[in-house]
Protein backbone atom coordinates (compact mmCIF):
# COMPACT_ATOMS: atom_id res chain seq x y z
CA UNK A 1 0.00 0.00 0.00
CA UNK A 2 1.21 3.42 -0.82
CA UNK A 3 1.58 5.92 1.98
CA UNK A 4 -0.63 8.90 1.08
CA UNK A 5 1.95 11.24 2.58
CA UNK A 6 4.66 10.02 0.22
CA UNK A 7 4.83 9.86 -3.55
CA UNK A 8 5.16 6.57 -5.28
CA UNK A 9 8.86 6.05 -6.06
CA UNK A 10 7.84 4.58 -9.35
CA UNK A 11 6.04 7.72 -10.48
CA UNK A 12 7.32 11.25 -10.91
CA UNK A 13 6.54 13.50 -8.00
CA UNK A 14 3.87 15.98 -9.14
CA UNK A 15 5.54 18.72 -7.08
CA UNK A 16 8.92 18.32 -8.82
CA UNK A 17 9.86 18.59 -12.47
CA UNK A 18 10.31 15.42 -14.41
CA UNK A 19 14.06 14.73 -14.46
CA UNK A 20 13.70 13.67 -18.05
CA UNK A 21 12.30 17.03 -19.15
CA UNK A 22 13.89 20.45 -18.93
CA UNK A 23 12.52 22.70 -16.22
CA UNK A 24 10.77 25.61 -17.96
CA UNK A 25 12.14 27.94 -15.28
CA UNK A 26 15.78 26.97 -15.96
CA UNK A 27 17.95 27.07 -19.07
CA UNK A 28 17.90 24.00 -21.22
CA UNK A 29 20.81 21.79 -20.13
CA UNK A 30 21.92 21.50 -23.70
CA UNK A 31 22.41 25.25 -23.93
CA UNK A 32 23.46 26.15 -20.39
CA UNK A 33 26.69 28.07 -19.77
CA UNK A 34 29.52 25.89 -18.46
CA UNK A 35 30.83 26.61 -15.00
CA UNK A 36 33.75 29.06 -14.94
CA UNK A 37 37.04 27.26 -15.29
CA UNK A 38 40.37 28.15 -13.76
CA UNK A 39 42.38 30.56 -15.88
CA UNK A 40 44.18 28.50 -18.48
CA UNK A 41 44.21 30.65 -21.58
CA UNK A 42 40.78 29.53 -22.76
CA UNK A 43 38.05 31.68 -24.21
CA UNK A 44 36.24 31.68 -20.86
CA UNK A 45 38.88 33.78 -19.07
CA UNK A 46 39.13 36.40 -21.78
CA UNK A 47 42.77 35.73 -22.71
CA UNK A 48 42.14 35.37 -26.46
CA UNK A 49 40.08 38.55 -26.36
CA UNK A 50 42.94 40.31 -24.61
CA UNK A 51 45.40 39.10 -27.24
CA UNK A 52 43.00 40.08 -29.99
CA UNK A 53 42.88 43.58 -28.53
CA UNK A 54 46.66 43.72 -28.36
CA UNK A 55 47.09 42.57 -31.93
CA UNK A 56 44.45 45.02 -33.13
CA UNK A 57 46.14 47.80 -31.19
CA UNK A 58 49.54 46.92 -32.63
CA UNK A 59 48.18 46.90 -36.17
CA UNK A 60 46.46 50.24 -35.62
CA UNK A 61 49.71 51.67 -34.24
CA UNK A 62 51.70 50.46 -37.25
CA UNK A 63 49.12 51.83 -39.65
CA UNK A 64 49.25 55.25 -37.98
CA UNK A 65 53.06 55.26 -38.04
CA UNK A 66 53.16 54.31 -41.70
CA UNK A 67 50.57 56.89 -42.70
CA UNK A 68 52.10 59.62 -40.55
CA UNK A 69 48.91 59.99 -38.52
CA UNK A 70 50.64 61.38 -35.41
CA UNK A 71 52.11 64.66 -34.19
CA UNK A 72 55.52 65.72 -32.90
CA UNK A 73 55.84 68.96 -30.96
CA UNK A 74 58.54 71.62 -31.26
CA UNK A 75 60.74 69.83 -28.73
CA UNK A 76 60.57 66.54 -30.63
CA UNK A 77 58.08 64.90 -28.26
CA UNK A 78 56.27 62.05 -30.01
CA UNK A 79 53.26 61.25 -27.83
CA UNK A 80 52.14 58.48 -30.19
CA UNK A 81 55.47 56.63 -29.93
CA UNK A 82 55.69 57.21 -26.17
CA UNK A 83 52.23 55.78 -25.49
CA UNK A 84 52.60 52.94 -27.99
CA UNK A 85 56.19 51.81 -27.37
CA UNK A 86 58.17 53.51 -24.60
CA UNK A 87 55.66 53.31 -21.74
CA UNK A 88 54.62 49.69 -22.49
CA UNK A 89 58.31 48.71 -22.46
CA UNK A 90 58.80 50.27 -19.02
CA UNK A 91 55.66 48.96 -17.33
CA UNK A 92 56.96 45.43 -16.57
CA UNK A 93 59.90 46.99 -14.71
CA UNK A 94 57.61 49.42 -12.91
CA UNK A 95 54.90 46.91 -11.94
CA UNK A 96 56.41 43.44 -11.71
CA UNK A 97 60.15 43.97 -11.19
CA UNK A 98 60.19 46.99 -8.84
CA UNK A 99 56.61 46.51 -7.54
CA UNK A 100 56.24 50.27 -7.31
CA UNK A 101 53.85 51.86 -4.84
CA UNK A 102 52.88 55.51 -5.28
CA UNK A 103 51.50 57.98 -2.76
CA UNK A 104 50.21 61.53 -3.04
CA UNK A 105 49.32 61.58 -6.75
CA UNK A 106 46.45 63.91 -5.87
CA UNK A 107 49.08 66.63 -5.45
CA UNK A 108 49.74 66.62 -9.19
CA UNK A 109 47.51 69.12 -11.02
CA UNK A 110 45.02 67.60 -13.45
CA UNK A 111 45.83 70.40 -15.86
CA UNK A 112 48.22 73.31 -16.01
CA UNK A 113 51.93 73.48 -15.21
CA UNK A 114 53.92 72.14 -12.28
CA UNK A 115 57.62 71.61 -11.70
CA UNK A 116 58.17 68.08 -10.35
CA UNK A 117 61.44 67.98 -8.37
CA UNK A 118 62.85 64.61 -7.26
CA UNK A 119 65.92 63.04 -5.68
CA UNK A 120 68.29 61.30 -8.09
CA UNK A 121 70.00 57.96 -7.47
CA UNK A 122 70.75 54.50 -8.75
CA UNK A 123 73.88 54.78 -10.96
CA UNK A 124 71.65 54.57 -14.06
CA UNK A 125 68.73 56.99 -14.39
CA UNK A 126 65.92 54.47 -14.14
CA UNK A 127 64.36 56.65 -11.46
CA UNK A 128 63.52 59.26 -14.10
CA UNK A 129 61.85 56.63 -16.28
CA UNK A 130 59.87 55.10 -13.41
CA UNK A 131 58.74 58.57 -12.33
CA UNK A 132 57.45 59.17 -15.86
CA UNK A 133 55.42 55.95 -15.71
CA UNK A 134 54.03 56.89 -12.29
CA UNK A 135 52.90 60.33 -13.46
CA UNK A 136 51.18 58.86 -16.51
CA UNK A 137 49.69 55.64 -15.15
CA UNK A 138 48.73 56.56 -11.59
CA UNK A 139 46.69 59.66 -12.43
CA UNK A 140 43.31 59.91 -14.11
CA UNK A 141 44.56 62.69 -16.39
CA UNK A 142 47.26 60.40 -17.89
CA UNK A 143 49.67 63.31 -18.18
CA UNK A 144 53.20 63.08 -19.55
CA UNK A 145 56.21 64.23 -17.55
CA UNK A 146 58.58 66.36 -19.61
CA UNK A 147 61.99 65.52 -18.18
CA UNK A 148 64.95 67.90 -18.15
CA UNK A 149 68.08 65.90 -18.98
CA UNK A 150 71.83 66.47 -18.73
CA UNK A 151 73.71 67.53 -21.85
CA UNK A 152 75.49 64.14 -21.86
CA UNK A 153 72.17 62.49 -22.71
CA UNK A 154 71.81 64.63 -25.82
CA UNK A 155 75.37 63.98 -27.00
CA UNK A 156 74.75 60.26 -27.43
CA UNK A 157 73.21 59.55 -30.87
CA UNK A 158 70.61 56.85 -30.15
CA UNK A 159 69.85 57.91 -26.58
CA UNK A 160 69.42 61.53 -27.65
CA UNK A 161 66.79 60.63 -30.24
CA UNK A 162 64.89 58.41 -27.81
CA UNK A 163 65.01 61.08 -25.10
CA UNK A 164 63.62 63.74 -27.43
CA UNK A 165 60.84 61.51 -28.67
CA UNK A 166 59.85 60.57 -25.11
CA UNK A 167 59.46 64.24 -24.20
CA UNK A 168 62.79 65.08 -22.58
CA UNK A 169 64.75 68.22 -23.33
CA UNK A 170 67.96 69.88 -22.19
CA UNK A 171 68.07 70.97 -18.55
CA UNK A 172 68.24 74.71 -19.10
CA UNK A 173 66.04 77.54 -17.89
CA UNK A 174 64.79 78.72 -21.31
CA UNK A 175 63.45 75.25 -22.20
CA UNK A 176 62.03 74.73 -18.71
CA UNK A 177 60.25 78.09 -18.73
CA UNK A 178 58.87 77.50 -22.19
CA UNK A 179 57.43 74.11 -21.26
CA UNK A 180 55.96 75.46 -18.04
CA UNK A 181 54.52 78.38 -19.98
CA UNK A 182 52.75 75.87 -22.23
CA UNK A 183 51.14 74.22 -19.20
CA UNK A 184 53.30 71.09 -19.07
CA UNK A 185 54.41 68.94 -16.14
CA UNK A 186 58.19 69.32 -16.07
CA UNK A 187 60.48 66.94 -14.17
CA UNK A 188 63.92 67.85 -12.85
CA UNK A 189 66.59 66.16 -10.71
CA UNK A 190 68.66 69.00 -9.21
CA UNK A 191 71.34 66.69 -7.75
CA UNK A 192 72.41 65.69 -11.25
CA UNK A 193 75.36 63.33 -11.51
CA UNK A 194 76.30 64.06 -7.88
CA UNK A 195 73.15 62.23 -6.85
CA UNK A 196 73.00 59.42 -9.33
CA UNK A 197 76.72 58.65 -9.08
CA UNK A 198 77.20 58.79 -5.31
CA UNK A 199 78.58 55.77 -3.42
CA UNK A 200 76.14 53.26 -1.98
CA UNK A 201 77.37 54.18 1.50
CA UNK A 202 75.76 57.62 1.01
CA UNK A 203 72.40 56.26 -0.13
CA UNK A 204 69.34 58.42 0.48
CA UNK A 205 71.45 61.39 1.56
CA UNK A 206 70.61 64.26 -0.75
CA UNK A 207 73.47 66.05 -2.46
CA UNK A 208 73.68 69.77 -3.10
CA UNK A 209 70.95 71.18 -5.34
CA UNK A 210 73.28 73.29 -7.45
CA UNK A 211 72.46 76.99 -7.81
CA UNK A 212 68.70 76.52 -7.72
CA UNK A 213 68.10 77.22 -11.40
CA UNK A 214 64.97 75.07 -11.29
CA UNK A 215 63.49 77.43 -8.69
CA UNK A 216 64.09 80.44 -10.94
CA UNK A 217 62.20 78.75 -13.78
CA UNK A 218 59.26 77.98 -11.49
CA UNK A 219 59.20 81.47 -9.95
CA UNK A 220 59.35 83.28 -13.30
CA UNK A 221 56.31 81.36 -14.51
CA UNK A 222 54.48 81.35 -11.17
CA UNK A 223 54.47 77.56 -11.26
CA UNK A 224 53.99 75.39 -8.15
CA UNK A 225 56.82 73.04 -7.22
CA UNK A 226 55.86 69.44 -6.38
CA UNK A 227 58.60 67.70 -4.33
CA UNK A 228 58.96 63.97 -5.00
CA UNK A 229 60.81 61.37 -2.93
CA UNK A 230 61.85 58.09 -4.56
CA UNK A 231 62.96 55.09 -2.51
CA UNK A 232 64.24 51.96 -4.24
CA UNK A 233 66.56 53.27 -6.93
CA UNK A 234 69.63 53.27 -4.66
CA UNK A 235 69.62 49.46 -4.51
CA UNK A 236 69.27 48.58 -8.19
CA UNK A 237 72.98 49.11 -8.98
CA UNK A 238 74.79 49.61 -5.62
CA UNK A 239 77.82 51.76 -6.48
CA UNK A 240 80.83 50.35 -4.62
CA UNK A 241 83.55 51.79 -6.85
CA UNK A 242 84.33 54.28 -9.59
CA UNK A 243 86.99 53.69 -12.25
CA UNK A 244 87.87 57.35 -12.75
CA UNK A 245 90.63 56.88 -15.38
CA UNK A 246 88.25 54.88 -17.55
CA UNK A 247 85.50 57.45 -16.97
CA UNK A 248 87.81 60.26 -18.14
CA UNK A 249 88.78 58.24 -21.19
CA UNK A 250 85.12 57.78 -22.12
CA UNK A 251 84.14 61.35 -21.24
CA UNK A 252 81.70 60.09 -18.61
CA UNK A 253 81.14 61.56 -15.14
CA UNK A 254 81.93 58.18 -13.58
CA UNK A 255 82.43 54.52 -14.51
CA UNK A 256 80.51 52.41 -12.01
CA UNK A 257 81.62 49.29 -10.24
CA UNK A 258 78.76 47.39 -8.60
CA UNK A 259 78.50 43.92 -7.02
CA UNK A 260 77.49 42.56 -10.44
CA UNK A 261 79.12 44.94 -12.96
CA UNK A 262 81.51 44.51 -14.72
CA UNK A 263 82.10 41.10 -13.12
CA UNK A 264 79.08 39.39 -14.71
CA UNK A 265 79.37 41.10 -18.08
CA UNK A 266 75.99 41.90 -19.67
CA UNK A 267 74.17 40.18 -16.79
CA UNK A 268 75.54 42.89 -14.54
CA UNK A 269 73.32 45.38 -16.37
CA UNK A 270 70.17 43.74 -14.99
CA UNK A 271 68.93 45.92 -12.11
CA UNK A 272 68.36 44.27 -8.75
CA UNK A 273 64.63 43.89 -7.94
CA UNK A 274 64.35 46.40 -5.12
CA UNK A 275 61.01 47.54 -3.74
CA UNK A 276 60.15 51.09 -4.89
CA UNK A 277 58.10 53.74 -3.12
CA UNK A 278 57.34 57.11 -4.73
CA UNK A 279 55.64 59.92 -2.85
CA UNK A 280 54.45 63.23 -4.31
CA UNK A 281 54.43 65.99 -1.72
CA UNK A 282 52.15 68.97 -1.35
CA UNK A 283 52.80 71.67 -3.97
CA UNK A 284 54.93 74.61 -2.89
CA UNK A 285 53.45 77.79 -4.41
CA UNK A 286 55.71 80.35 -6.10
CA UNK A 287 53.19 82.88 -7.43
CA UNK A 288 54.01 85.34 -4.63
CA UNK A 289 57.67 85.49 -5.70
CA UNK A 290 57.30 86.24 -9.42
CA UNK A 291 59.14 89.56 -9.04
CA UNK A 292 61.98 87.89 -7.10
CA UNK A 293 63.15 85.30 -9.64
CA UNK A 294 66.62 86.90 -9.71
CA UNK A 295 66.89 87.33 -5.94
CA UNK A 296 69.51 84.80 -4.75
CA UNK A 297 68.05 84.63 -1.24
CA UNK A 298 64.53 83.86 -2.45
CA UNK A 299 65.86 81.21 -4.82
CA UNK A 300 68.07 79.67 -2.12
CA UNK A 301 65.31 79.57 0.49
CA UNK A 302 62.82 77.92 -1.88
CA UNK A 303 65.42 75.39 -3.06
CA UNK A 304 66.29 74.60 0.55
CA UNK A 305 62.61 74.13 1.41
CA UNK A 306 62.18 71.69 -1.49
CA UNK A 307 65.35 69.81 -0.57
CA UNK A 308 64.40 69.49 3.10
CA UNK A 309 60.91 68.28 2.20
CA UNK A 310 62.31 65.56 -0.06
CA UNK A 311 64.90 64.48 2.52
CA UNK A 312 62.42 64.16 5.37
CA UNK A 313 60.01 62.21 3.18
CA UNK A 314 62.82 59.83 2.20
CA UNK A 315 63.38 59.04 5.88
CA UNK A 316 59.66 58.42 6.33
CA UNK A 317 59.47 56.11 3.31
CA UNK A 318 62.51 54.15 4.46
CA UNK A 319 60.79 53.54 7.80
CA UNK A 320 57.69 52.36 5.94
CA UNK A 321 59.65 49.85 3.83
CA UNK A 322 60.65 46.78 5.91
CA UNK A 323 63.68 46.03 3.75
CA UNK A 324 65.03 46.86 0.31
CA UNK A 325 63.70 43.78 -1.47
CA UNK A 326 60.47 42.87 0.29
CA UNK A 327 57.14 43.07 -1.49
Amino acid sequence: MTDPGRSDPGLPDPGLPDPGLPDPGLPDPGFSEPAPAASSGTADDGVPDEWDDRVAGALAFLRERLTGDYEVDNFGFDRHLTDGVFLPMLRPLYRQWFRTEVFGVEHLPKEGPALVVANHSGTVALDALMLSVAVHDETAARRHLRLLGADLVFRLPVLSEMARKSGATLACNPDAERLLGEGELVGVFPEGFKGIGKPFAERYKLQRFGRGGFVSAAVRTGTPIVPVSIVGAEEIYPLIGNLRPLARLLGAPYFPVTPTFPWLGPLGLVPLPSKWLIEFGEPIPTADFVDSADDPMVVFNLADQVRETIQQTLYKLLDRRPDAFSS
